[in-house]
């Protein structure tokens, strides 16, 4: 018999019937999977109410509403559903390991694993267990661009289990990766700079990742080369990078701050995040004051930009003004310290504190002679 489950049992981004329910800061529950994939594409705000969110946002596990779902599940057909995914699922792996597959039942059984581990983190589990990432590996290897596709997108949705990404990083993941950012399709480009994003979640992958040969030069030729898409998702992956330290300095040596400061001006906020953490370093301080014309489109995120935009580019204004009288006096003539002034009643905590701290390094330039 066919009923409507409540709507609340429902994840507010991928509208379907939770199956690991978790509350983040602001208050609201989405589905483990689906907020997952948004904190890895490096979003940190409430999808529902846009409020920031710290830089590592805890998942806390909603029990009850678990409970809930669970209760209604038992009277719902929705067991025979999991059986046949189960099914599938097995039926599909031994297709991918078997060596006498054709191209094409491995395409089929591919494209059938990226649809169930999209929404099932049991099938996830179950791929992971059943020893199959070295097939779907083999499959990034291949010439074959439909395969290659369908196998990024299936390492991807892997990747969104915790306990996988450090497995997939030992398994020789990062060697394909590196690979199809130089040569893969824009489509498989993409997605493998978003697998990297997702892999980088974890510390000591941020380090493994930023340390291989290539990794991060192919991230920036994306960003310089390619199309929108493959630009927004080198940008995101730089950034979850560069929050490793030791990253900062692999990434100013590739040449990455003036084609980021093109980015920025070009509108992509992302850029502005990924100099936000450059600035940090002094090799990237020592980049950004070289790029003619900088300061002028930090100003104009400043007068256009989003909130997080503004926050990072006072923030990026500050440390250079701490370093540089030149630029002091540049920012100056440019009017931020008006637009400081106005920003005082933001609604964002941190473009007020950012806005005061620029303003003082201004105005009572600290700086010794």
């Amino acid at each position: 018999m066919a009923f409507e489950l409540p709507n609340d049992f429902r994840c507010p981004i991928s509208l379907e019937i939770m199956s690991d329910p978790v509350i983040i800061q602001s208050g609201h529950t989405f589905d483990r999977v689906s907020i997952q994939r948004w904190i890895d594409s490096g979003n940190r705000t409430c999808p529902i109410t846009k409020l920031p969110l710290s830089e590592n946002p805890s998942l806390i596990p909603n029990h009850a509403l678990r409970s809930l779902i669970s209760n209604f599940a038992h009277v719902s057909p929705k067991q025979e559903d999991h059986s046949h995914s189960q099914s599938q699922s097995h039926s599909s792996i031994s297709t991918l390991v078997s060596r006498s597959s054709s191209r094409e039942s491995r395409l089929e059984s591919l494209t059938r694993l990226v649809r169930l581990t999209k929404r099932d983190s049991s099938v996830r589990r179950k791929v992971t267990e059943s020893g199959a990432v070295r097939a779907v590996l083999d499959c990034v290897d291949s010439v074959d661009r439909a395969l290659q596709e369908k196998s990024l997108s299936l390492l991807l949705n892997l990747s969104l289990e915790d306990d996988n990404k450090v497995g997939l990083v030992a398994d020789g993941v990062v060697r394909r990766i590196v690979a199809v950012l130089r040569v893969g399709s824009p489509d498989c480009k993409a997605v493998a700079a978003t697998l990297l994003t997702s892999l980088a979640v974890v510390e000591v992958n941020k380090a493994t990742i930023g340390s291989y040969p290539d990794a991060i030069s192919a991230l920036v030729s994306l960003l310089r080369h390619g199309n929108d898409r493959e630009r927004k998702e080198s940008a995101t992956a730089l950034y979850a990078l560069c929050s490793f330290p030791d990253n900062r300095k692999r990434v100013v040596d590739c040449g990455s701050v003036g084609i980021l400061v093109e980015a920025a001006d070009s509108g992509m906020e992302r850029a502005v995040e990924v100099l936000g953490l450059l600035v940090k370093c002094r090799g990237g301080r020592e980049e950004m004051s070289r790029v003619s014309g900088f300061v002028e489109v930090l100003v104009n995120v400043l007068r256009n930009g989003s909130l997080k935009g503004i926050q990072y580019s006072l923030f990026i204004l500050n440390c250079l003004c701490c370093c540089s009288r030149e630029i002091v006096e540049e920012v100056k003539r440019e009017g931020v310290v008006e637009i400081c002034f106005g920003l005082e009643d933001n609604e964002s905590e941190k473009v007020r504190r950012n806005a005061t701290n620029l303003v003082h390094t201004l105005l009572g330039n600290p700086m010794e002679a």
